[in-house]
C-alpha cells in the first residue's frame, strides 16, 4: 500500500517546483559605484568614518560579500568583464582605460548580460557611466560630428535604452547621451577643473553640468523603476554611477556632512543615491521581486586624499594594501553585496573569493538559460553562493593592474607578476627595478593579508604551480571548463623577459 506520508512530501515538493518554475523572473538592478572603496562602507569596515546606512541597509536584508575583486584594478576593464563575464586583458586592451572618443571594446556578437537578459523577456537600460567606447561619427574634415547619431554603444550589444555619459566624469566630451545621440541642443568648451574637482577641457553640451550628473543619473534611473514596474515584463537596470570618481563634488547639502573631506562627503552623497533607489523599488511595490546587486569597479582613488583621510581615522582601503590602479588587494578588492527577498538569507555573510566577471553566469542561472560555449568563458554562477549551497566552481582569479601587470589568485595564495604595485602606489614599477626588488611576488593572504611579505623565494612549487595555470588559463581562451577559445590578442602575462625566466616553468 502506498505511504500517505510519502504521498504527502512528494506533493509538497511538487507544489514548491511549480511554484518556483512559475514564479515571474525577478527584476534585476546592478548599482556600480565608481572608486568606491571596500573601507569605504561601514558594513565592510567597522572603523569607517562613513555611515553608509543605505548601502548597509542592502547589506541588512541580504548577503555580503568579504573576498569580492573586480577583474581590474581601473574602469573600463572591469566594466568589460562585469557585462561580458571575460576577462579584458583577452582583448585589445592590455593596459589602462579607454577615453570618451575611443571605439567600442565590446565586439559585435559577443553576449553581454543585458543581450542574454533581453533574449529571456527582459527589458535592458544601461543609465550612467559607459566608459566602453562609442561609435561617434566624424565630418569630412575627420572632427567628430556631434549631431550625427552614434553608430556603436550601448543599444548595439542588447541594451534597449541608455541614457548616460561616455566615459568617467573627468574625461571629455561632456555630454549626456540618449540612446544614440546627445540631448545638448548646443555646445560650448570647458577649461577644465583641478584639484578634488578636477576634469580635463573638452566640448560641454549645453545642458550639462558635472555637479549635477550624479543627480540627473539617479533621477532617470528612478523613472525608469516607476515606469518598467508597470510594463508587465521583468526589467535589467545597469545603473553605473559616476562618484565618488573625479571631479569630487558633493553638492551643498552634502558638504561637511562625514566631517572627513570632500571625498567623504561625496561617498555619503552616493550612499544617499542608492536610498532614493531603494525607496523607489518600495514605491513601485516590486521590493519582493527585484535583486539588488551593490558594488564598485575597483579600489578608491588616490585622489580622494589619503592623509586627509587618515588624520581622521578613515582608510578607505581598510587593511588593505594600495589603491585604485594597483595589483595589490586595494586596488581590486571591492564591495559586494546582494538582495534578493525569499532567496538570499538577510544578513548573510559570504567569506568565498568571488569576481565581478560572475554576474553573467549568475544571470544565466535565474532565466534559466545555459551558456553556450564562446560566452562568459571566466563566469562563474553565484547562485550557490547566493542559495548558501557548496558548488560554487571558482578556484582562481585573475587580477590585472593600470600598467597591464597579472595576478592570480588561488585559495590563499596570491602570485604577482611584477616588481611592485604595477600601478600608481609605491613602489611603482620604474622605482622597484631601481631598487632591485624581486621580479615575482608571492603573498600567502591568511598569514599577511597586507601583502608585506614576498615569500616567492622559499616557496617555488607554489610559484611554478600558479605561473603553469596562469600560463593555462590565458592560453585556453577561458577559466571555466569547455571548449578552448580565442584571445582576441596575443597575451603577455609575464610582462617582460625577466619574469619570464623567474617562472622557472
Amino acid at each position: 500500500m502506498r505511504s500517505t506520508k510519502g504521498f504527502v512530501s512528494f506533493s509538497i515538493f511538487l507544489f514548491i517546483a511549480i511554484s518556483t518554475f512559475a514564479q515571474k523572473p525577478p527584476n534585476i538592478i546592478y548599482i556600480l559605484a565608481d572608486d568606491l572603496g571596500y573601507g569605504d562602507v561601514s558594513c565592510l569596515n567597522p572603523q569607517s568614518k562613513l555611515h553608509t546606512a543605505n548601502i548597509d541597509n542592502i547589506s541588512d536584508s541580504g548577503m555580503r560579500f568579504t573576498d569580492a575583486h573586480s577583474n581590474s584594478a581601473v574602469c573600463t576593464p572591469t566594466r568589460y568583464g562585469i557585462l561580458t563575464g571575460r576577462y579584458a586583458w583577452r582583448t585589445r586592451l592590455q593596459s589602462s582605460v579607454l577615453f570618451g572618443y575611443d571605439s567600442m571594446l565590446i565586439k559585435d556578437g559577443r553576449t553581454t548580460i543585458a543581450s542574454l537578459l533581453k533574449e529571456s523577456g527582459y527589458h535592458t537600460a544601461c543609465i550612467g557611466k559607459w566608459h566602453l567606447g562609442l561609435g561617434w561619427q566624424k565630418d569630412a574634415s575627420g572632427k567628430v560630428d556631434f549631431s550625427k547619431p552614434i553608430t556603436d554603444g550601448p543599444l548595439q550589444v542588447g541594451f534597449d535604452y541608455f541614457y548616460g555619459i561616455s566615459a568617467s566624469l573627468d574625461m571629455p566630451p561632456y555630454f549626456y547621451i540618449e540612446n544614440q545621440k546627445i540631448t545638448a541642443t548646443s555646445i560650448d568648451s570647458t577649461s577644465g577643473n583641478s584639484g578634488k574637482g578636477f576634469w580635463r577641457a573638452g566640448p560641454v553640451g549645453n545642458d550639462f553640468r558635472h555637479e549635477e550628473v550624479l543627480t540627473t543619473m539617479t533621477n532617470k534611473a528612478v523613472e525608469y523603476i516607476k515606469r518598467e514596474s508597470n510594463s508587465g515584463t521583468p526589467f535589467f537596470l545597469y545603473l553605473a554611477f559616476p562618484s565618488p570618481h573625479t571631479p569630487i563634488l558633493p553638492t551643498a547639502p552634502y558638504r561637511g556632512s562625514s566631517k572627513t573631506n570632500a571625498y567623504g562627503d561625496f561617498v555619503l552623497m552616493t550612499d544617499d543615491m542608492v536610498g532614493r533607489i531603494l525607496n523607489a523599488i518600495k514605491e513601485a511595490g516590486i521590493d519582493q521581486n527585484t535583486m539588488i546587486i551593490f558594488t564598485s569597479d575597483n579600489g578608491p582613488s588616490p585622489s580622494a586624499n589619503f592623509k586627509e583621510l587618515a588624520e581622521v581615522g578613515h582608510h578607505p582601503s581598510y587593511i588593505y594594501r594600495g589603491a585604485k590602479a594597483d595589483i595589490y588587494e586595494g586596488g581590486h578588492r571591492i564591495p559586494f553585496i546582494v538582495k534578493w527577498p525569499g532567496h538570499v538569507k538577510a544578513g548573510s555573510v559570504c567569506n568565498r573569493t568571488i569576481c565581478l566577471t560572475d554576474f553573467l553566469a549568475t544571470s544565466s542561472d535565474v532565466v534559466h538559460r545555459p551558456l553556450k560555449y564562446d560566452e562568459g568563458e571566466d563566469s562563474y554562477s553565484l547562485m550557490p553562493l547566493l542559495l548558501q549551497k557548496n558548488n560554487y566552481g571558482r578556484t582562481s582569479v585573475i587580477h590585472h593592474s593600470i600598467d597591464g601587470n597579472f595576478s592570480i589568485r588561488t585559495n590563499q595564495w596570491k602570485l604577482i607578476f611584477a616588481r611592485g604595485s604595477g600601478g600608481w602606489s609605491d613602489p611603482t614599477e620604474a622605482v622597484a627595478k631601481k631598487k632591485n626588488l624581486p621580479k615575482l611576488q608571492l603573498y600567502r593572504l591568511d598569514d599577511d593579508i597586507k601583502e608585506t611579505k614576498n615569500v616567492a623565494s622559499t616557496h617555488p612549487d607554489v610559484v611554478r604551480t600558479l605561473s603553469r595555470l596562469t600560463k593555462a588559463i590565458v592560453e585556453n581562451g577561458r577559466s571555466t571548463k569547455g571548449r578552448k577559445q580565442k584571445n582576441d590578442v596575443r597575451v603577455d602575462y609575464k610582462k617582460t623577459k625577466d619574469n619570464a625566466k623567474a617562472t622557472a616553468e
